[in-house]
């Protein structure tokens, strides 16, 4: 029978949900404490041998994390992963490829990140920095603010979250163009281009998204050229890697005013110092990479757990895995 690892925890709390799949598997289940099991009875992690593992939230946050991954490194028998995270530029990812397993990742964080884009660029384009300080001094200061409807949205990474962004902006009557190897039409965007158009498009977008996982390619993609392509008045967006962007350049690019703003999630060091620039730059909002952190987000990464673990325990080809290519060049 099928092994699958799961932490204890997340095991006993959705166990009935598990069952109810009609397929049956064998749980591997790792303890709070690090302890690892096999129908109830302790083993060593090297011959605990998990055929598929679920990397999910709720480990990653526990003291359990270490050995977990070390049970699931060890197993020679490893065939998939299924990761909580969008991206797989943590090392440990690069690792599980190499041993031949697929990893698939999770977009359930993808609708609360684009609604976090969009709380991002609407408060700077309604002012609303000024508005809470008019509140504040109980002042009665009426500010004009600009408008969403036929602006124009670059998205670079057109991927789940990239879409869900799109969605959001289109409903205002944004201009969207996505940035993706795939060159076939999206529905969600009026234009499909890729990297290689970066120069071009550009100059002409009001605001840049930064969706695209972190590979040796996209690392420092917003550099000092980059930015001085930007329009004037625009704002860029960072939701995908902190890597993405060369933070010196971008802090003398928003000295100089351009872009005029920056909504920033992630960042090189994280957490962030405390003497950072962007904490207390005029032009920057910022928060500690808690874009996805969302009320629905822990129930759409269940559901599609459950979904990918019947279709790969009935031989069915999996949901949303990753480029073995993309992940080892993360």
């Amino acid at each position: 029978m099928t092994r699958v690892m799961i932490y204890e925890p997340t095991y006993r709390r959705m166990q009935a949900r598990f069952e109810a799949l009609g397929v049956p598997f064998e749980p591997v289940l790792v303890s709070e404490s690090g302890e690892v099991t096999v129908s109830g009875q302790a083993v060593a992690p090297e011959d605990a041998r998990p055929e598929a593992v679920w990397a999910n939230h709720e480990v990653f946050g526990s003291p359990a994390a270490r050995p977990f991954m070390v049970t699931m490194l060890k197993s020679p028998a490893l065939k998939w992963v299924q990761s909580a995270a969008a991206g797989f530029d943590n090392p440990v990812f690069g690792q599980i490829v190499q041993k031949g397993a697929k990893l698939s990742t999770s977009h359930g964080q993808a609708l609360g990140m684009a609604e976090y884009v969009l709380w991002g660029v609407i408060d700077h384009f309604q002012h609303g920095p000024e508005r809470r300080q008019a509140q504040a001094d109980s002042a009665w200061r009426r500010v004009a603010f600009r408008e969403i409807l036929d602006s124009q949205w670059l998205i670079i990474g057109f991927g789940a979250i990239g879409q869900a962004v799109a969605q959001r902006a289109k409903g205002f009557g944004a201009k969207v163009t996505g940035v993706r190897r795939n060159q076939d039409a999206h529905p969600l965007a009026d234009k499909i281009a890729p990297m290689s158009a970066l120069p071009e498009l550009l100059p002409q977008a009001d605001v840049v998204v930064l969706c695209t996982p972190l590979t040796a390619d996209t690392r420092h993609l917003v550099n000092a050229d980059f930015l001085a392509a930007m329009k004037p008045a625009s704002v860029i967006v960072n939701v995908g890697r902190g890597g993405l962007v060369d933070e010196p350049a971008l802090l003398a690019a928003l000295d100089a005013g351009k872009p005029e703003h920056a909504v920033l999630d992630v960042f090189e060091t994280e957490p962030l110092p405390a003497d950072s620039p962007f904490w207390r730059h005029p032009r920057v909002n910022l928060t500690p990479h808690a874009s996805g952190i969302t009320s629905g987000q822990w129930s759409r990464n269940e559901a599609l757990f459950l979904e990918n673990l019947k279709l790969y325990l009935t031989g069915q080809p999996l949901l949303n895995v990753a480029d073995p290519k993309d992940v080892l060049a993360a």
